[in-house]
């Protein structure tokens, strides 16, 4: 019989709670003295008020008033180094405690029991991974205190959201400076003294090909920085059709349409702790990004509601600081990839305080635009996400257009998806470079950075951060092009804002001529 007498008295983790991975079999108990690093996130000193205008904030302030106390932060350091766990670092600002100890020891302290399973991953095939179901608990003395513990589980958390195709299947392709043209970048920027971070879940870039693409385009080679976060770093996998081409993709189109901003990419696991970690990196860095390009999701039930949230609070500092996040919206449809015959939007682009970019299917010569109708190519093919989350009530800024009716978020309606769209068909794709071989790829990934490279070239121009830029976008919808034909499963294009394509593709010069005029984002 265990002797449990020592024991910690533990409270369940309220948004712990964890379905079995899909798939999940060959289980077999996890060793007990397995070394297992995980991410402690502790709560706010005082909550963030709206973010719907207003000057972003400096990083010092932010970390005074809404970081975690260093009270907090001593009691939780105190109780875990005394169930025998090490505090690895601990960061006032991020309020992220990053903890290791043994499978027991994170057993004893959080509840859980841990195996080792294979399941079926996000992005098909399978992956070997450490899992558990059900809820977590944390000692009693941190009730309150913690709010999240991540990576215990670390399956799969996302997925890319690109389609690449041979370049000579494609008759219709475009390099990323000729949809700046498209869509009317404005002249007389180029990104300077912007900083773009690049969030990224695995995969690598490999310098000497991006210096032949950019060599090609004309343009000279932007400065690419990489940073590893939990353990991860820049590894090329010699595989255009993987990580990879989500690696490259990113880089190139900001790159080609940003190219005197700087460029840094954030490599981290593929675990929600990973995904986590790596925007509160990027959100908190020196010097504050500009914006922040994430083509990585998966539909929002598939996340515990502590990572949802722990990912949206993330976001939520970043916009606080001043940083656009742009996010695909899946590549999936109105279903998001999910079987269950419903529609379902995909995480995070479904967050309010994320600039979610949907896709549309171009034809464009130079800067005019023949037609532009809703990225569709079929459940084989992908189509552009969107829809309405079950989770995000609708937010102050979408409350004049026509949201459709969700469920599970209360009387206000669901926060609709996605914000804005742009070119993401891969029959009319983005020519590319990865691992060496020419490639055009599509789907709702590109359309990520080219949104972040859009955002730094108004900001270089404005001299203002826009941080959550929902406001002032929609406030300026006169100025995009109006998607209103197409279907993505579910929601139809329309006149005006629709589940497809949001308020359509941007003008940028027109964009940018009314943010200037409305005075938007307000400064102190």
């Amino acid at each position: 019989m265990t002797d449990t007498s020592n024991d910690p008295r533990l409270v369940p983790l309220a948004g712990s709670e964890r379905l079995p991975a899909p798939g999940a079999r060959d289980a077999t108990p996890l060793p007990a003295d397995t070394v297992i690093p995980v991410t402690v996130v502790v709560r706010r000193a005082q909550p963030v008020g709206s973010r719907d205008g207003g000057a972003p904030m400096d990083p010092e302030t932010f970390a005074r008033e809404h970081g975690a106390t260093d009270a907090d932060l001593a009691l939780v350091r105190t109780t875990l180094e005394g169930l025998g766990l090490t505090v690895l670092e601990a960061d006032a600002a991020t309020r992220h405690v990053r903890v290791e100890g043994t499978a027991a020891q994170m057993s004893r302290a959080f509840g859980t029991e841990l195996e080792s399973v294979t399941s079926d991953a996000p992005t098909g095939g399978t992956a070997q991974h450490r899992h558990r179901s059900g809820g977590l608990s944390v000692p009693a003395d941190l009730d309150g205190v913690v709010v999240a513990v991540l990576g215990l589980d670390d399956r799969p958390q996302a997925r890319t959201q690109f389609r690449s195709v041979p370049e000579a299947a494609v008759s219709t392709s475009y390099t990323p400076i000729q949809l700046g043209e498209a869509y009317a970048f404005p002249a007389g920027t180029d990104g300077s003294g912007q900083t773009v971070a690049i969030i990224e879940l695995g995969g690598g870039y490999e310098q000497a090909d991006l210096d032949t693409y950019f060599s090609t385009l004309g343009v000279g080679s932007p400065s690419v920085t990489a940073v590893g976060v939990d353990g991860a770093e820049n590894v090329p996998g010699g595989d255009p059709q993987g990580a990879d081409g989500e690696v490259m993709l990113d880089i190139e189109v900001v790159g080609a349409l940003a190219p005197a901003a700087s460029i840094v990419v954030y490599f981290a696991p593929n675990t929600d702790a990973g995904f986590v970690d790596a925007v509160a990196r990027a959100a908190h860095a020196t010097p504050t990004p500009t914006s922040m390009s994430i083509s990585w999701g998966q539909s929002e039930d598939a996340w515990t509601a502590q990572a949802r949230t722990a990912l949206d609070d993330a976001v939520v500092d970043a916009v606080t600081l001043g940083v656009t996040v742009t996010a695909a919206a899946g590549d999936g449809g109105s279903s998001d990839g999910a079987t269950d015959g419903r529609p379902h939007v995909d995480f995070p682009a479904a967050s309010p305080h994320v600039l979610a970019c949907g896709g549309t299917r171009l034809e464009a010569s130079g800067a005019t635009i023949r037609s532009e109708t809703v990225w569709d190519d079929g459940a084989s093919g992908g189509a552009t996400g969107g829809g309405v989350s079950d989770t995000f009530p609708r937010p102050s800024w979408q409350q004049g257009v026509a949201v459709p009716t969700g469920t599970g978020t209360g009387a206000t309606g669901g926060r609709g998806v996605p914000d804005v769209a742009a070119d993401a068909d891969p029959q009319t794709g983005y020519q590319v470079v990865v691992d060496g071989t020419r490639t055009v790829i599509g789907g709702t990934s590109a359309v990520a950075p080219l949104w972040a490279a859009l955002i730094a070239r108004i900001v270089q121009s404005t001299g203002r951060p826009l941080g959550l830029a929902q406001p002032a976008l929609y406030a300026a919808a006169h100025t995009f092009h109006d998607v209103t034909s197409g279907s993505n499963g579910a929601y139809d294009a329309a006149p005006g804002w629709d589940a497809c394509t949001g308020l359509g593709s941007p003008d940028g010069t027109a964009l940018l001529a009314a943010l200037t005029a409305s005075g938007a984002p307000r400064t102190a």
